[in-house]
This record gives structure tokens, C-alpha cells and sequence, in this order.
């Protein structure tokens, strides 16, 4: 985020406040001991910033009732319909007052309710349309690889070309969410679009390189890919790149996959994380049996 000064946001913040460096350093310091997403840190120190940049001081020198009227202004921001400035607000101070040792001033702020949203999926028909839309073949294997193994976007950036197995059809994913790793199947059509792909562009140690500094792709980068591949099919779902995982999980579960296997397919902490998939899941309705039933024909000759 830049301002045609040519300085970021927090750069700005940083000359205006010189205090807010030393925030800065210790965010990123508490972030790395964590093992937390940098992309959710840079998120919440650009909040923090505009915070800064507004009061022209550091969150706990501004007086509790001028934040609140801040957040106000955001949530009632005409140019933010879902209030996703406000919210985002609200999750950066909270993470920095306590980060600060500042508990009181983060239960204070105002406390945000989770919307009870479904996943929005896309459908078998869709998703051939989705995936012949795309001119370049690299941009066509990376959306079909994220449906074809329920990947997130950062574990995609980050597949390396010796993470894929193709004689043990698997991909191994490293690191993940949790900073955990899972093994996933490897689709026998998507070794063959892989295999296609790596003869054609010849990636060096990323599966998909891009244009960051090491070489890989970014998730902003895949998420343009499915924007832009969208606006060429008649789709007129309101899904993102997410929804190509959201699609997997839930076609699986129709395909009769159990929901503790899709848990760990998925690199979920928690089963109740993927019920949700039960919500959208179009499985066949069983009638109530005794499991008896199901033993042995029945005849008289079993009767007990």
C-alpha cells in the first residue's frame, strides 16, 4: 500500500511517529516466535499504522472514546458494504494492545460477531468451464492442481517441484497452517497436466515461480489468475480462489469420503471445522436401520 509520496503506510507512520519502528520490530519478533502467518502481521501493522497515522500518536496514548469513534466512522464506511475495514481494525488493535500487555484496552473494544456464511460451491460443470477459461497452461494446472488436492493458496506458493510424487501419487505439503505437514493424493490426470507443464515452462525449485524475491509465485498473484480466468466463463457464482478448496472438500463428501479422512486431507486442527461441509454436501439420504439388518438376509430360518 502506497501513497503517491512514495512511501508505505507504515513507513508514513514511522516518520511521523519514530516510536512505532520499535512496534513494528516487535510484532514481527512475537510473530516468528509464534510461527503466525507474516501476511496476517503485515496486515494488522498496516491497521496499527493507520491508526497511528490518524491520532499522530501510538494506539494507547489516543484517548479510548476518539478510537471508538474511529471505528465507528469505519463500520459505517459506505465504500466498505461489509465493514471488512472496521473489522480488520478491530483485529489488529486487539492483537496489539495484547501483544502490548494492554488486556483491558483489548476486551474494550467492541466484539466482533462471526457471520454464519456457507461455503459457496462451484459444480462439476463449472469447474470444466473454469478450467478450460485460462489461455496459459500454467495458469490452467495451478487453479486445477488447488481443486485436485484441497489446497490453501500459501501451501500452493510453496510447493517445490521435489514435493511432487509421481510414482507414489502423492504431494507433500510442508509446513502448513498449524505448522504441520500432510501427505495428500495426487491425482493420475493432474501427473499427467503436471508432467505437461513442468516440460513446457521449466520451473527452477518452486513448482510455480513468480515474481517474489525468492523466486516464488504470490498468493495475490494466484488469486488475479482466478479473477481474471472467471470474467471468461459465464460463472456467475460470487466464489474466489478458496472456493476451489471449499469445492473439493465438498464433492469428496459426496463421493462417500468419511469426514474424519477429509479432516486430514484438509490439515484441519479441528473435525468441527470441516462439519461445516455437511451443510453443503448433497449426500444420499439413508433411511434409519439396525446395522442388524445389514448382516444377513432375512428369512425365517435367521429370525433369532
Amino acid at each position: 500500500m502506497r501513497k503517491k509520496s512514495g512511501f508505505t503506510i507504515v513507513e508514513q507512520a514511522i516518520v511521523l511517529v519514530p516510536e512505532f519502528e520499535n512496534v513494528v520490530r516487535k510484532m514481527d519478533q512475537q510473530v516468528t516466535l509464534r510461527g503466525q502467518s507474516k501476511s496476517t502481521l503485515m496486515n494488522y501493522i498496516r491497521r496499527i499504522a493507520l491508526i497511528v497515522i490518524h491520532f499522530g500518536k501510538l494506539p494507547e496514548l489516543a484517548d479510548p472514546e476518539e478510537i471508538n469513534e474511529y471505528l465507528v466512522s469505519l463500520a459505517l464506511d459506505p465504500k466498505s458494504p461489509s465493514r471488512s475495514s472496521f473489522k480488520h481494525m478491530v483485529y489488529g488493535l486487539r492483537y496489539y494492545f495484547r501483544l502490548m500487555g494492554m488486556n483491558k484496552n483489548a476486551i474494550a473494544l467492541p466484539s466482533l460477531k462471526k457471520e454464519a456464511k456457507l461455503p459457496v460451491i462451484l459444480n462439476v460443470q463449472e469447474l470444466r468451464v473454469l478450467f478450460a477459461a485460462p489461455t496459459l497452461l500454467k495458469h490452467r494446472i495451478v487453479l486445477t492442481l488447488i481443486y485436485s488436492a484441497g489446497l490453501r493458496g500459501g501451501e500452493v506458493i510453496n510447493l517445490k517441484i521435489s514435493d511432487i510424487d509421481f510414482e507414489r501419487k502423492t504431494i507433500h505439503i510442508r509446513q502448513s497452517k498449524f505448522k504441520k505437514d500432510r501427505i495428500v493424493p495426487l491425482s493420475e490426470y493432474m501427473a499427467a497436466g503436471l508432467k505437461k507443464y513442468l516440460q513446457a515452462e521449466n520451473p527452477h525449485i518452486w513448482l510455480f515461480n513468480g515474481k517474489e524475491p525468492d523466486g516464488r509465485y504470490s498468493v495475490k498473484g494466484l488469486s488475479w489468475v482466478m479473477r481474471e480466468t472467471l470474467k471468461k466463463t459465464s460463472i456467475t457464482k460470487d466464489v474466489n480462489l478458496h472456493s476451489l478448496r471449499h469445492s473439493y472438500a465438498t464433492h469428496l463428501l459426496e463421493q462417500g469420503l468419511n469426514i474424519v479422512t477429509l479432516k486430514e486431507l484438509l490439515g484441519h486442527a479441528e473435525i468441527t471445522t470441516t462439519m461445516i461441509y455437511l451443510h453443503v454436501a448433497q449426500c444420499p439420504l439413508i433411511k434409519p436401520h439396525s446395522p442388524l439388518d445389514r448382516l444377513y438376509k432375512f428369512n425365517d430360518e435367521n429370525k433369532v
